[in-house]
């Protein structure tokens, strides 16, 4: 029997999980050449936190492209970092994974590497290509030179080898303290890439560790522990995030000088970058996450508004759908910012196929039948958009699915005093209202029609009790309604679940103040504390009610569609049988896009809806027409480029744009591409753009190089649109490249806490938390261009 080729694992465009990328090619291009034999991939999360939906992303890639190869996925834990991780975080990101779908048999921890990687630490210091920095953290960051000025040696760079062994020796047996002594690579301190200018490896930091408890005071750096974890578990291609790009220097530089080729005999693994997803409607950085959860903003990490795995979990939101939500994300070279609705739509196509249809009630109002003598029970089907059941009489639904009763339909108990929405009753109807009125009337979903003849005030003259009388099926009604029985319906509460920040990017502005930098993530990094003044106070409104008495019966964990009101399912933590609790996991449509469209939300969600429409599935969202042959090849040129998936089929379409960016002539199009498509694209269509492509290249380099943010290169350009005035020449003028003076930054910090000794105080009596504070300050003090590291590094030392 033959056996298989490296070049026979590449899948068929059809089978494959994971659409065609930048990433698969080159995977392809190194199994038909025979430099990797077999695709071992990883999922590297940190434990200081709980996965989120950009996990679920990134952990997709790495899972399900190692899959389509016939290969496999390892889940490591990269836990160099005491502090901040927990084993508590460990556990929720395996029970995340796990619930994701994924293989987690092949788990790792890199601190099970500690070690190997002293041992690796060692080998460089043995080979003259590391030592023992001595320098202060302030002393060595200005060593390193600036981007117009190359690094100095430290003093200490040039020790011998027996001394710096000894003292690294020294570091291990915690003879110094923190910030006393770090082990440093020997690469180049003239590098352009700052990452290559001496790189600390270790660093000394006396605190427990999870796992390991006291044994060590020495940590491995991310940039250090990273690529030597990869080569000892033999990954073959090690994705990650864009903000990594710069690192894959080092990464290099250690296969080169620990694992090349020609010294192990196989090939070393190498690291690749895709653009990052963020979410819109949400913040997805640890930092702000904990935020929330410390404030009592949300009731914990799995509070069902979170954007994490767990809290997706407890909401009623199925693996598929997120499975699913994740495969639709294109791949690309550059960040992009995903709609939510991307994602709820995923959730909403799930479960209208999986829901089962029953009825409840979550802000009663009273209805009195006068004429209803003898309760009745009703037959209701769980799927009235079936028009047809097997012969057995069982929903045919897809293979797995589980419905909450044998029969496609329950009883419903018709009784003398009903419940319905408050909100499908009006004494003084809008024009075109289609639910009860007075002397009106309205359809009960599967009861029959009811007229209003008397309504019952309470104390404030609303409405407190409606008598109606049953009708025959001749008789007319103007729409329909769900209700349930109040005696015999069952008494629930409903969380209603909504997004958890009212604007799409509520922390546009604190990323340009906290970057999500390469590396751990810790809350002494600058926070900007804007993002909280976007928290939607709707975001959970909780309401008690009824619902129809067949779900009693049911597993705990079925979901269903409540009629005309959304999908549903019990909690998992605080709901019991004596006391429902139902968490909305989705509405049935949109209604934030309703809201950007029309200023009467009301009026849009009163529209008729008769008995056949309301159980349709909720409508789709535009699709744009197919691209034509000749659009495609152009889209498929700029995806080549690295423009992702959604800009390239935009500039295939528009023309205008498209010739806008090729007077570039390729210099950064990915970069350029984001900055015409959301900032320049209207006054390029209506011919009164005022930045010529040579000017822009010129701002998106200042931002690349660190010159200036993203926020003030997004002012600058308004003002250069409306000036004519080139965007560098606004630069200069106005003097706002990034502060990273530690004069003047020193000065600003003062400043800041001479105008604040009160907070001066908390802070130094533990309270942490207010390091957001203190740098919001000092950014609005250096508007807005205080150099981040820099001031983050500067803070702590005064702060003390």
């Amino acid at each position: 029997m033959t056996s298989k080729q490296p070049a026979d694992l590449i899948p068929a465009p059809e089978t494959r999980r994971v659409s065609p990328n930048f990433i698969t090619e080159i995977i392809d291009a190194d199994l038909e050449s025979g430099r990797h034999t077999r695709v071992v991939t990883r999922f590297p999360p940190e434990p200081n936190g709980y996965a989120h939906l950009g996990h679920a992303f990134a952990s997709y890639l790495d899972f399900m492209t190692a899959q389509d190869y016939a290969g496999v996925c390892h889940l490591r834990m990269d836990d160099t970092n005491p502090e901040g991780e927990t084993q508590e975080y460990a556990d929720s990101i395996i029970r995340d994974m796990k619930w994701l779908g994924w293989d987690t048999s092949r788990l790792f921890y890199a601190s099970d590497y500690y070690e190997q990687l002293h041992d690796f630490a060692v080998q460089l210091i043995r080979k003259g290509l590391a030592y023992v920095e001595s320098v202060s953290g302030e002393e060595m960051a200005r060593l390193r030179g600036t981007v117009e000025q190359p690094g100095t040696p430290s003093p200490y760079r040039n020790r011998g080898v027996e001394e710096n062994l000894d003292l690294f020796r020294r570091m291990r047996a915690g003879e110094f303290k923190n910030g006393e002594h770090a082990l440093r690579a020997k690469i180049d301190l003239a590098h352009p890439n700052f990452k290559l200018r001496d790189p600390v490896l270790y660093r000394i930091l006396h605190a427990s560790h999870y796992r390991t408890g006291d044994k060590w005071c020495i940590y491995p750096m991310y940039d250090f522990a990273h690529p030597i974890s990869d080569a000892l578990e033999g990954i073959t291609h090690s994705m990650c995030s864009l903000e990594f790009i710069d690192n894959r220097a080092i990464y290099d530089w250690l296969m080169d000088n620990l694992f090349s080729d020609k010294e192990t005999g196989k090939a070393a693994p190498r690291q690749y970058e895709f653009g990052r997803r963020s979410m819109e409607y949400t913040v997805v950085s640890k930092r702000k996450l904990r935020r929330l959860v410390r404030e009592g903003v949300v009731k914990g990490w799995d509070d069902p508004r979170m954007p994490t795995i767990s809290a997706m979990r407890r909401r009623g939101v199925t693996p598929e759908s997120v499975r699913t939500f994740a495969s639709q994300i294109g791949v690309s070279r550059t960040n992009r910012t995903v709609d939510l609705a991307l994602f709820e739509n995923a959730v909403r196509d799930d479960l209208n196929l999986r829901a089962p249809r029953v009825m409840a009630v979550m802000r009663p109002l009273k209805v009195v039948i006068q004429n209803l003598e003898a309760e009745r029970t009703l037959s209701l089907p769980y799927w009235p958009q079936q028009e047809e059941l097997s012969a057995d009489g069982k929903v045919p639904l897809p293979t797995g699915e589980r419905v909450p009763s044998e029969k496609a339909v329950r009883e419903v108990p018709l009784t003398r005093e009903l419940v319905i929405e408050h909100e499908d009753f009006s004494a003084n109807p809008p024009k075109g209202f289609k639910r009860l009125t007075p002397g009106g009337t309205v359809r009960l979903r599967g009861a029959g029609i009811i007229r209003c003849d008397e309504v019952i005030p309470g104390a404030n003259g609303a409405p407190t009790e409606l008598r109606v009388t049953l009708l025959g099926e001749d008789a007319k009604a103007s729409g329909v309604i769900h209700w349930v029985s109040a005696t015999r319906g069952v008494s629930a509460e409903f969380r209603l679940v909504d997004r958890l920040f009212t604007v799409p990017e509520p922390d546009s502005e604190a990323q340009q103040f906290d970057p999500e930098q390469p590396g751990h993530e810790d809350d002494t990094k600058p926070v900007n504390t804007d993002f909280m003044r976007f928290v939607n106070p709707n975001s959970l409104v909780v309401t008690r009610g009824l619902v129809e008495p067949s779900v009693a019966k049911d597993p705990a964990d079925a979901r269903y569609q409540f009629e005309r009101t959304g999908y549903f399912w019990r909690d998992p933590v605080d709901s019991r049988d004596t006391a429902l609790v139902f968490n909305r996991i989705i509405t049935l449509k949109d209604t934030w896009g309703k809201k950007a469209e029309t200023t009467e939300p009301a009026k849009t969600e009163s529209k008729p809806r008769t008995e056949k429409k309301a159980d349709k599935a909720p409508a789709e969202a535009p699709v744009r027409p197919a691209l034509t042959g000749e659009q495609e090849a152009t889209a498929a040129r700029l995806r080549q480029q690295g423009v992702s998936e959604n800009d390239a089929s935009l500039l295939a379409r528009e023309p205008q744009l498209a010739a806008y960016l090729e007077g570039a002539g390729g210099k950064r199009l990915a970069e350029l591409t984001p900055w015409v498509v959301n900032d320049l694209a209207t006054p390029i269509r209506e011919g009164t753009n005022r930045v010529g492509v040579d000017a822009l290249v010129a701002l998106v380099t200042l931002v690349a190089e660190g010159s200036i943010s993203a926020r003030i290169a997004k002012d600058v350009l308004a003002e250069a649109q409306s000036s004519g005035e080139a965007p560098a020449s606004i630069v200069e003028r106005k003097g706002l490249r990034v502060v990273s003076d530690e004069g003047q930054l020193r000065a600003a910090i003062q400043g800041v806490l001479d105008a604040n000794p009160a907070k001066v105080a908390e802070y130094r009596g533990g309270k942490k938390g207010l390091t957001g504070f203190f740098t919001g300050q000092v950014m609005r003090a250096t508007n807005g261009q205080a150099d981040p590291k820099a001031l983050a590094r500067l803070l702590s030392e005064m702060l003390g």
